[in-house]
């Protein structure tokens, strides 16, 4: 019997419940919002802050001070006071600066390391890959003087190479993720490149980083977020010297001993995060399929 006829004949047929999708049509969206409510409620949850911060950009700054949520005058012009008070476009070149260069050296540094990790078996391998994982554990404040010491007889303090150089050494982090991402990739791969004539860091870079697409930008994005971000490494490091100021540091420059500009706090706090949601909303998908990809094999 042809089912699709049937199928016809029940949904013609009167006193009948409809179907699945007729359901699904003439839900109203009340019914949805009440099927999500934990969702919605999330949502609602991570968005209250945000919306916060848009609606006080336009606001004067007397009732920027005050508890109302709503501006009883919009004022866009906020948005260009920020860039008369403050150099914006040095402070954008400064951020993009330290999260571009920090992102490339890291990923020249992590991705072999945890190439490494993941494919070849030597000994101490182990041992490594533990002290990686303490080394996440680790406070920075911990290192913060010695550290402080080294490049003050480098003479870099002062500006933002501090926080730059050292990803030439790797991250911790980008280095466990990609070690866990290279671990799914069946090893058929790199034993098929290596019965061509490949070595390890052709099949590295020829086989593996090309499948791995995913772990690597997940990884990019990770470490750049925390760059664009970073208040403590400038603030230690670059807080004399304002040519070196990136935007998380020069928001501050809003901060007086008297009063806090929260108006003009809040807008150069949307400038500050356009690249950031640009950049994520861009590489989205393929952000979270390296995160969700990235195996927990040992």
């Amino acid at each position: 019997m042809n089912p699709i006829p049937t199928m016809q004949r029940r949904r013609a047929t009167p006193g009948r419940p409809a179907g699945r999708v007729g359901d699904v049509r003439r839900r109203t969206l009340p019914a949805i919002v009440a099927d999500h409510t934990l969702l919605v409620a999330l949502a609602v949850m991570f968005l209250a802050p945000f919306v916060t911060v848009v609606l006080t950009s336009f606001m004067t700054a007397g009732q920027a001070g005050t508890r109302s949520f709503w501006p009883t005058d919009w004022h866009p012009e906020n948005y260009l006071r920020v860039f008369e008070k403050l150099d914006m476009w040095r402070l954008y070149g400064n951020s993009l600066l330290y999260a571009g260069l920090a992102t490339v050296f890291m990923l020249a540094s992590s991705i072999p390391a945890g190439y490494a990790l993941a494919r070849i078996r030597f000994r101490g391998s182990r041992v490594v890959f533990v002290l990686i994982i303490w080394a996440m554990m680790l406070p920075p404040q911990i290192t913060t003087v010695p550290l402080y010491v080294m490049w003050s007889k480098l003479h870099l303090t002062g500006s933002l190479w501090p926080l730059i150089l050292p990803n030439l050494l790797g991250d911790a982090f980008s280095v466990f993720l990609l070690r866990q991402f290279f671990l799914t990739i069946p090893k058929e791969y790199s034993e098929s490149a290596k019965l061509d004539g490949c070595g390890e860091f052709r099949t590295m870079l020829k086989v593996i980083v090309p499948m791995a697409k995913p772990g690597i930008a997940a990884a990019a994005i990770f470490l750049f977020f925390f760059a664009w971000n970073d208040y403590y490494g400038p603030l230690l490091y670059a807080s004399q010297n304002p040519d070196a100021w990136p935007i998380s540091y020069g928001l501050a420059t809003f901060r007086t001993t008297k009063n806090v500009d929260w108006n003009l706090t809040m807008a150069a706090s949307v400038l500050a995060m356009i690249p950031v949601v640009l950049i994520f909303f861009a590489a989205q998908k393929v952000f979270v399929r390296g995160i969700t990809l990235t195996g927990v094999k040992g």
